[in-house]
């Protein structure tokens, strides 16, 4: 996995309501709207924050808000809610910062923190070398890729070699593009059957794209596709092990210290157990670390 990203099926459009993951405690995929306990201002870190950010006194996070349980929009239709909107808020309060969650569209994100419109990108964003020519990262998750396919479908793909002769659905801008893509031209290299790679604007619409029949397979982050499978009402199943890990990353403008500050609040947040809990919260603890190193894409 080089790219990675997120995603949230059209909740309504699958029948389920919003409600059913928000309101009442925890969901069939184990997410919890059980909150996390505020967290005291770090006074280092907080002196540490760079001038312009400090006098601002906010950080602008981006978020693209289609990848439940990682970022999504909740019942009420506005306020942005998931694992990296709780690991914001906390981040915010460690160094003394106030939070706002801007909803953006995932390949838009990194080009607007080179403009400086956000000051951060918290978006299931996979650390890669590639992206670290862009902007620095802070790894905070790790997790893979994985598919999900349409219930009564009796296509069962396991492995990115396994998408020969199928159409797959994904988010542009994504690992999962990309990766499909190149499997793709491998396929057609060794005559294994053509590789149709739909690709859409929004994970929403990639996802409505094998609900309709028009894919046989979609392609996300291994714990979207579980969290999907598991709030779908039956409508689809998962399919395969999980493959090509990697870290996630917190998107930071390159030419300027906001990744160290970053970095510190991360720890304090793993330390005092605030980190564990986000994760618990949401049911993707299979994917936490113990470090959150700057800019450790392997690939």
């Amino acid at each position: 996995m080089k790219l990675f990203r997120r995603l949230l099926l059209p909740l309504m459009a699958l029948g389920i309501a919003p409600a059913m993951i928000l309101n009442g405690g925890v969901g069939s995929a184990g997410a919890s709207t059980a909150s996390i306990p505020a967290v005291a201002e770090n006074s280092t870190l907080a002196a540490a924050v760079p001038a312009p950010i400090k006098s601002a006194g906010t950080l602008t996070v981006a978020m693209d808000a289609t990848y439940a349980p990682d970022e999504f929009v909740a019942s009420n239709g506005t306020t942005i809610v998931g694992m990296d909107a709780d690991l914001a808020n906390a981040i915010g309060q460690v160094l003394g910062l106030k939070v706002t969650l801007v909803n953006a569209t995932f390949d838009t994100i990194i080009p607007a923190l080179q403009s400086g419109k956000f000051t951060l990108g918290m978006s299931s964003f996979t650390d890669t070398k590639l992206r670290e020519k862009q902007v620095n990262f802070v790894d905070y998750f790790v997790a893979g890729e994985g598919y999900y396919v349409s219930s009564n479908s009796k296509y069962h793909p396991n492995g990115l070699a396994a998408l020969c002769g199928h159409t797959v659905s994904v988010e542009s801008g994504t690992t999962e593009q990309s990766d499909a893509q190149a499997q793709a031209k491998a396929c057609k290299k060794h005559k294994k059957g053509a590789v149709k790679v739909l690709s859409f604007e929004t994970q929403s619409e990639a996802n409505l794209a094998v609900s309709s029949g028009r894919a046989n397979v979609g392609f996300a982050d291994s714990q979207i596709a579980q969290y999907i499978v598991a709030q779908s009402n039956g409508q689809f199943r998962s399919s395969g092990k999980a493959f090509e890990t990697a870290p996630y990353g917190i998107a930071v403008p390159m030419g300027t210290t906001l990744d160290k500050s970053v970095q510190g609040a991360v720890k304090v947040l793993m330390s005092d157990g605030t980190y564990s809990k986000i994760l618990k919260k949401w049911g993707i603890s299979a994917g936490a670390v113990t470090s959150a190193p700057i800019d450790g894409a392997t690939s």
